[in-house]
C-alpha cells in the first residue's frame, strides 16, 4: 500500500514536531512518522510508581529564544532551580549563587577555598561578557576549543578544574572541553541569562504540547521508517510517497537512513534514586570540586518540582559515558553521598538511563547552522544541524520547514 502526501517527516522529536506543525499551518498535507509509541525522541518521561523519570537528566532553559516563540511556557507550569550550584569541597558544601539574583550571597564564591581570587575574577568577567555581550561576537569570533579559550582568559587552577570544568562536563558530555568555543559559550550565555527549570509534568510535556497542536491523523506513532529512497519512505505499514521528505531523527538513525557516515556522539548515563528525605539544602545542581568520583552533577529533582515524586525525594545523578551496570550505579550512589554529605546505604535505586547518543560532537570549526537540504527533495533536521540543545532542535525544525516551503512553492 502506498500513501501520498506533500511532506513526510521521519521522527517526532522536537525538531520533527515543530517542522510538521509549521508545514501543516502552511496548508500542506503532512505525515509525521514516529518509531516509538509516543513523540519526543530523546525528550521523554516515564511514569513509574508515582515518580516522573526523565530519560536522562534534562532541563528547559526558558531563556532560549525559540522556547519562548514555540512553546506555551506558562502552560508547562515550569518549576525553576535556584540560580547557581552547591559545590562540595572536603566535608563542606558551598552555595555559589548568581549575585544579581541574590546580592546577599554575592561573596560566597570567595569563601570557597578552591582556586585563587584572580581565577574567580577571571571567571566572573568571562561569564558576564558571554552572558550579556553581543551574541555576534560569540558566533563570529575565531573558534578554538573551550579549554583553550578558558586558558586564554586566565582561568587556570583548582576553581576552573573543580567547578567550571565539572559543570561544563555535565552540560557538554565530555571532560576535556574539546568542544567548540562558539557552541560552549552560547550554552553558557543561556545559563547566565536564564534559570533552568523542569515542567510540572516532566520533560515529556514539551513534545506532548507540540503534538496536541497537530491536526488529527498527522502523527503516526509505532511506525518506524526502514528506508528512505528519494522522496519515498518505506515502513512496515507500507510506503509513503511525498514531494519532500524530512529526516528528523537522531544523528545515528539519520546516518543509517541516508547512508551517511556514522556520526561521533557523546554519551551520558543518569541514575535515579528514591530516598526518604531530601539530602540537599537547596534546589540547585550539586557538584564536587574535588572530583572524588564519576558524578558530574546531581540534583534532587523533586525539590525543584514536587510532582516528580509523590513520596520521598527523587535524586538524579549523571556520569559521563553509557554504562548502566550495577557497578556503575554503586559508584555513582557512593559519590552522590559524598557530594551531599550523607549515607546512601538506604537509597533505593529506581532507574538507570544510559544514553549512548546523548549529544553530537561539536569540535572547533563546527558550523552553528549546517545545511538542511540535500538538494534531492530530502531534508535533514535535528539539533545536530544547529546547536546540540533544545534551542537547536526547535530552531532546526523551523529552518527545515522554511526550506521545504520555499522549495515546494517553486
Amino acid at each position: 500500500m502506498t500513501d501520498s502526501c506533500d511532506v513526510v517527516v521521519v521522527g517526532a522529536g522536537l525538531a520533527g514536531l515543530v517542522a510538521a506543525r509549521v508545514l501543516c499551518g502552511a496548508g500542506l498535507d503532512v505525515v509525521l512518522l514516529e518509531a516509538d509509541e509516543q513523540p519526543g525522541g530523546r525528550v521523554r518521561t516515564d511514569r513509574v510508581d508515582g515518580m516522573l523519570l526523565d530519560r536522562g537528566f534534562q532541563l528547559l532553559n526558558p531563556s532560549y529564544p525559540q522556547a519562548r516563540r514555540t512553546l506555551d511556557l506558562r502552560a508547562l507550569r515550569l518549576r525553576q532551580f535556584d540560580a547557581g550550584a552547591v559545590v562540595a569541597h572536603g566535608d563542606r558544601r558551598y552555595p555559589l549563587v548568581d549575585p544579581r539574583r541574590s546580592p546577599r550571597e554575592a561573596l560566597t564564591a570567595l569563601k570557597l577555598p578552591v582556586g585563587t581570587v584572580r581565577e574567580k575574577a577571571a571567571f566572573a568577567r568571562w561569564a558576564l561578557e558571554v552572558g550579556f555581550g553581543p551574541a555576534a561576537r560569540l558566533k563570529n569570533g575565531t573558534d578554538v576549543s573551550l579549554a583553550d579559550e578558558l586558558r586564554r582568559r586566565g582561568m587556570r587552577g583548582a576553581f576552573t578544574d573543580g567547578v567550571v570544568r565539572t559543570f561544563l562536563s555535565g552540560v557538554l558530555g565530555e571532560d576535556e572541553l574539546r568542544t567548540s568555543r562558539r557552541f560552549g559559550e552560547l550554552l553558557v550565555r543561556s545559563f547566565v541569562r536564564g534559570t533552568p527549570a523542569l515542567p510540572e509534568d516532566g520533560m515529556q510535556a514539551l513534545p506532548d504540547q507540540l503534538a496536541r497542536l497537530l491536526p488529527l491523523g498527522v502523527l503516526r506513532t509505532s511506525t518506524p521508517a526502514v528506508a528512505v529512497e528519494g522522496t519515498s519512505v518505506d515502513t512496515a505499514a507500507g510506503r509513503f510517497q511525498a514531494r519532500a521528505v524530512i529526516v528528523a531523527t537522531d544523528t545515528r538513525a539519520a546516518a543509517r537512513l541516508l547512508d551517511d557516515p556514522e556520526p561521533a556522539t557523546r554519551a551520558l548515563t543518569t541514575f535515579y534514586h528514591l530516598v526518604e528525605h531530601s539530602p540537599a539544602s537547596r534546589p540547585m545542581l550539586h557538584l564536587d570540586a574535588d572530583r572524588r568520583g564519576p558524578v558530574v552533577n546531581t540534583a534532587v529533582v523533586s525539590d525543584v518540582a514536587p510532582s516528580y515524586a509523590t513520596k520521598g525525594a527523587l535524586v538524579s545523578s549523571t556520569v559521563l559515558g553509557a554504562d548502566g551496570s550495577s557497578q556503575a550505579e554503586r559508584a555513582a550512589r557512593r559519590h552522590a553521598g559524598t557530594i551531599y554529605g550523607v549515607d546512601t546505604s538506604a537509597w533505593q535505586h529506581v532507574a538507570t538511563y544510559p544514553i549512548a547518543d546523548a549529544l553530537p560532537e561539536t569540535p572547533p570549526g563546527t558550523g552553528l547552522r549546517r545545511p538542511v537540504s540535500r538538494g534531492d527533495g530530502v531534508y535533514v533536521a535535528g539539533d545536530h544541524r544547529d546547536t546540540a540543545s533544545i534551542q537547536g532542535a526547535l530552531v532546526s525544525g523551523r529552518r527545515v520547514a522554511a526550506a521545504v516551503r520555499a522549495d515546494l512553492s517553486r
